[in-house]
């Protein structure tokens, strides 16, 4: 979920900034399209404007004859968009000639030239035409001396520059969309197979957290193997960890055991002499308390390790047929129920000891009948991880509600004569808490007591 959540967001940042580059690319060759078009348009109306200019500068040519050199014939028809116009504009007096195709229409001026400083200056831009037309106007004001000042204007159809940009537009539009389809396809290939090594990492992770593997196999990239490389080396230097850690708790568990038991000898030789009877008294608990922290220790080690997959069939099975010769003088019946796709998430020996506490209880108070059985199922839905029961019932005497919260204390015992340390429940309890699972005691439906264990299932 993690791989396919850090694909996505990939994905959707190249995806987003691909859109962007590529739009922002389309308004570029956009517009310098648009300017190349319209520096094409002008200057094909500066080539018109030059030629009036020209005619109007000249003394020989006629006024019914001008202008001469031009030879367009949309200047000569009427609302054709194509326009010249000539105006004089010193005020001397009044001499405006025009081209036939303004039909005595008005053709709109870019600007009054008011000073010197505007004269031989060549202006554009768009202004409306007759008919509701969008003209594209060239206009220039020039200084002939004694014959005057005039204003020459030429003005094309500005259809002709949308036209042309619209379909640039179109092409752009159709191009670039499937440039984006084409990279937005590229990018989610790059990325999805990109990240595939990831996501078997990740896999792989799960498998080992899981139980299923013990460590991360198969070839990966170069960029991923030094990832691959140092997360089985911390997988095996956290096992050697839990190794050393188990190997120090057995050596201190001997290194104990033989003073205390020393010192109960020299105390059980001086009979009841009072000092002797204190030191008994002493050992004992330091015995409880020695094996309480060391099972609390050698627990924590335990869960420290890398889980693995245990099946829960074989290790009932061998419990209870052990527990079978051990009672064989009960002639205890142990019913098994436990299906073959069980499996325990945590090692084998803890599920042995756990089992085996509860098992030797049972059988220690049953009449005749002990049954175990083992569930695997979700509580409440499918969305909760799945967790693995293991019911042992008896058909002994059972117990009250207080008795049961007794036994679950380290080293409580209800009947001195029954064999036992009084520790069994309570390490079950310990255990079972360390791999986040619970103990519960209740009613059998055969008469005694249930015990239903509560652990993390594979």
């Amino acid at each position: 979920m993690r791989a396919n959540s850090l694909a996505l967001r990939l994905f959707l940042s190249a995806t987003s900034w691909t859109v962007v580059i590529l739009f922002a690319t389309a308004i570029l060759l956009s517009t310098l399209y648009r300017q190349a078009v319209e520096r094409s348009f002008d200057h094909r109306l500066g080539v018109y404007l030059r030629s009036l200019m020209s005619d109007v500068s000249s003394p020989d040519v006629p006024a019914d004859q001008f202008p001469q050199s031009l030879g367009e014939p949309l200047f000569e028809l009427p609302l054709s968009g194509w326009y010249w116009r000539v105006t004089r504009i010193d005020g001397k007096k009044a001499d405006v000639r025009s081209s036939r195709s303004l039909w005595d229409r008005q053709l709109p001026r870019l600007q009054q030239p008011q000073a010197a400083a505007d004269i031989g200056e060549t202006r554009e831009g768009y202004v409306p035409g007759p008919e509701d037309q969008k003209l594209r106007l060239m206009e220039r004001a020039i200084d002939l001396g004694e014959d005057g000042r005039f204003l020459v204007a030429v003005a094309g159809d500005a259809t002709e520059i949308y036209d042309e940009t619209n379909a640039f537009y179109q092409a752009l539009a159709i191009t670039f969309g499937a440039l984006t389809v084409i990279l937005i396809l590229t990018t989610m290939f790059q990325v999805r197979f990109g990240l595939a090594p990831l996501k078997r990492i990740s896999e792989s992770l799960t498998a080992i957290r899981s139980g299923a593997a013990e460590r991360l196999e198969g070839n990966f990239p170069d960029e991923i193997a030094p990832l691959a490389r140092e997360t089985n080396a911390l997988i095996d230097a956290n096992r050697q960890i839990v190794e050393r850690a188990r190997t120090h708790v057995g050596n201190l568990a001997h290194a104990l055991k033989t003073p205390l038991s020393v010192m109960v000898n020299e105390a059980a030789s001086r009979g009841d002499d009072p000092l002797a009877v204190k030191v008994r008294e002493q050992t004992d608990i330091m015995r409880d308390q020695v094996a309480r922290h060391l099972e609390r220790a050698r627990l924590a080690a335990r869960a420290t390790v890398v889980s693995t997959l245990t099946d829960v069939a074989p290790v009932v099975t061998a419990l209870a047929r052990s527990m079978e010769k051990i009672y064989r003088d009960k002639q205890i019946a142990i019913a098994i129920e436990a299906p073959e796709h069980a499996k325990f998430l945590g090692e084998r020996q803890d599920l042995e000891e756990m089992i085996g506490n509860l098992l030797d209880n049972a059988c220690k108070w049953a009449q005749a009948r002990v049954a175990v059985e083992a569930v695997c199922d979700r509580p409440g839905g499918n969305a909760n991880p799945q967790v693995l029961r293991i019911i042992v019932d008896d058909d002994g005497r059972g117990l009250s509600a207080s008795e049961r919260t007794q036994v679950a204390h380290r080293g409580s015992r209800l009947d001195e004569s029954k064999p036992g340390s009084g520790f069994g429940l309570a390490i079950v309890v310990e255990l079972a808490s360390l791999y986040g699972g619970s103990l519960s005691l209740g009613a059998a439906p055969i008469g005694g007591l249930r015990a239903e264990l509560v652990l993390p299932a594979g």
